[in-house]
């Protein structure tokens, strides 16, 4: 930790036994606070093997894009070889869960806030996330493994080429500087504003697949994906505008079902990925089927799209 706090200004003088050291939660990085007086820091030394799917240069790169447009915390230091980052600890701000967003009063809208500011920024972030390029690969991936597919899973797949004929046939579709993994715990909240941290997956993107992946991780209610969109756009967004915030809930299921497919094809132990990928199939192809999906389809469909 030393010869971290060495490489950062504010910190070399900071000498072992002047400060206090908390582990934090991560699922694969080790995350540190580290805290004297009334300053703190969070150091994060990525985790072993991150490196094989994890970009730490882009990573890099779109958190201090994110941080000068102050949607995220000030990166004091990052180093893209080693993926150690060390960036300012954002006090009194909670850390957001499914639960919180339900909870704490206008804890959504100052979500929508954020992505807007971060989204309408006119910045350019590293990468593209190419969301039906990702769906290919897990596709060839599964093919090649055995593996008993869930009932109706072939007709989802057909329908899921469909809708990416349509995003495909609109031309002018926005691409924007995206979080990418918007998980609830990525969002801390100080009750006047929505920070979004943890740029690992970050990269240029259609925005509206912030807000459906938003919504599915937090478990948005109808309620609670109205308040997104309104502090969103800023009023009643356009019905093209909420047909692809629904498209990209179902998505992202979707992209996640497969991954958690192969996960389970690899006999992989960490968790019940069977489980898991019931779960989230049962959930997009009961949104697919749902009696509103087909109209929000054609809305993206006839609609122009909005800048």
């Amino acid at each position: 930790m030393t010869s971290v706090l060495l490489l950062v200004p504010e910190l070399e003088d900071w000498t072992p036994g002047s400060y206090s050291v908390e582990r934090l939660g991560g699922l694969t990085n080790l995350v540190f606070k580290l805290s004297r007086n009334d300053e703190s820091y969070i150091v994060r030394i990525p985790g072993e093997g991150t490196e094989a799917y994890i970009d730490r240069s882009v990573e890099s790169h779109n958190a201090q894009v994110a941080a000068d447009i102050e949607v995220s915390a000030e990166v004091l230091y990052s180093d893209p070889a080693s993926g150690v980052m060390v960036s300012r600890f954002l006090e009194g701000a909670q850390t957001m869960s499914p639960l919180a967003f339900k909870e704490v009063s206008g804890a959504v809208g100052r979500a929508g806030h954020s992505l807007a500011l971060l989204h309408n920024s006119g910045q350019e972030f590293l990468f593209r996330f190419e969301l039906f390029a990702m769906i290919d690969e897990y596709l060839k991936v599964l093919s090649g493994l055995d593996v008993t597919l869930p009932e109706g899973y072939s007709e989802v797949v057909e329908e899921a080429q469909n809708i990416r004929n349509i995003l495909a046939s609109k031309k002018n579709l926005p691409l924007a500087p995206c979080h990418c993994d918007p998980l609830s715990e990525n969002f801390l909240d100080d009750g006047d504003k929505m920070w979004i941290v943890d740029w690992e997956y970050s990269g240029m993107n259609d925005p509206l697949w912030d807000l459906g992946d938003l919504s599915v991780e937090a478990e948005f209610s109808e309620e609670q994906d109205r308040e997104l969109l309104v502090a969103y756009w800023g009023e009643e967004p356009p019905a093209e505008i909420l047909g692809r915030m629904v498209i990209y809930k179902a998505m992202c299921d979707l992209l996640w079902t497969l991954w958690g497919l192969i996960q389970h094809g690899n006999n992989n132990p960490a968790e019940d990925f069977w489980a898991y990928s019931i779960e989230r199939f049962e959930r997009c192809k009961a949104l697919m089927s749902s009696s509103d999906f087909a109209g929000h389809l054609r809305a993206v469909d006839e609609g122009r799209l909005y800048d």
